[in-house]
């Protein structure tokens, strides 16, 4: 048999996030290299997005924050090749609690675990998918909502049996890109990463897989533009996807070539760079 003309098994893959700009920072190379391969990209975010930064001027009279990152979602879903985009319509929570402690009414972490989890659940059962990413033990950063995110995955995937790829960043990795950036002549503004990063993303001893997006640059690039609303800010600072956009190609390439993930139970040497090899598949 000619293995080079060996149909393409066709598999979904399910992203779930927080907040729309997720995506562009943690998967999209690895979304957009599995809709080119053929298979199924299927996105969701918890939230619209509503309690982001955004910089004045930059929605126009009455315009909601939650409907413009809404539709930047969108053309970013576009730009990856994603088949479905789907909001489970929580709203953002914030950073921080309100007066008493308590999470703002209808916001992701106001809502119980287990019922967002079955949303998600659900979801994996009808669309038939082969593995669901979604954030990090950690939060990636710490953001609240990014580590509910992740309390919902670990339950939606033990109701669906799915296996659950961790999207991280090397911590290694972020405080080498530092030093690399500055030997570098670049302007890496003052607070963009502390100086202590051990509770932030995932240590590389722990990572299971290495994915090479290098070919898809173009589309994680288009996808971290369509958040345009979230290149601004209100305050005097730079915004993360800012910082981003304004790197040279060839640094952008330095930066983000790879996405790490983290499969709970698989090896961590040799690193895998495909998270379908290995699975099963699942029936229909």
């Amino acid at each position: 048999m000619d293995c080079q003309n060996a149909p393409v098994t066709r598999r979904t893959i399910v992203a779930l996030h927080a907040h729309p700009d997720d995506e562009s920072l943690l998967t999209a190379g690895t979304l957009a290299r599995a809709a080119a391969a053929g298979h199924r990209v299927v996105l969701v975010l918890a939230t619209r997005g509503e309690g982001g930064q955004v910089g004045s001027g930059v929605l126009g009279d009455g315009e909601d924050l939650g409907r413009r990152r809404t539709a930047e979602a969108q053309v970013s879903a576009d730009a990856l090749g994603v088949a479905r985009l789907v909001f489970l319509d929580h709203r953002d929570s914030g950073l921080e609690p309100g007066a008493g402690g308590e999470w703002p009414s209808g916001s992701l972490m106001a809502a119980d675990v287990g019922v967002v989890a079955e949303q998600v659940a659900g979801l994996l059962v009808d669309e038939g998918a082969d593995l669901l990413v979604a954030d990090d033990r950690n939060g990636g950063y710490g953001h609240p909502d990014h580590r509910r995110v992740h309390e919902v995955a670990v339950a939606a995937v033990a109701t669906a049996g799915v296996p659950l790829f961790e999207a991280t960043v090397d911590r290694e990795f972020i405080a080498g890109g530092v030093a690399l950036a500055e030997s570098m002549g670049l302007v890496v503004p003052e607070g963009f990463v502390p100086s202590d990063v051990s509770s932030w993303y995932t240590s590389a001893a722990e990572i299971t897989h290495a994915v090479d997006v290098s070919g898809v640059l173009d589309a994680k690039r288009a996808s971290m533009r369509a958040h345009a609303s979230q290149a601004t800010s209100a305050a005097d600072t730079m915004r993360t996807l800012a910082v981003f956009l304004d790197l040279p190609p060839d640094v952008f390439a330095l930066a983000f070539s790879t996405e790490w993930f983290v499969q709970r139970g698989a090896p961590t040497d040799p690193r895998g760079d495909d998270l379908f090899v290995g699975l099963p598949r699942r029936q229909a």
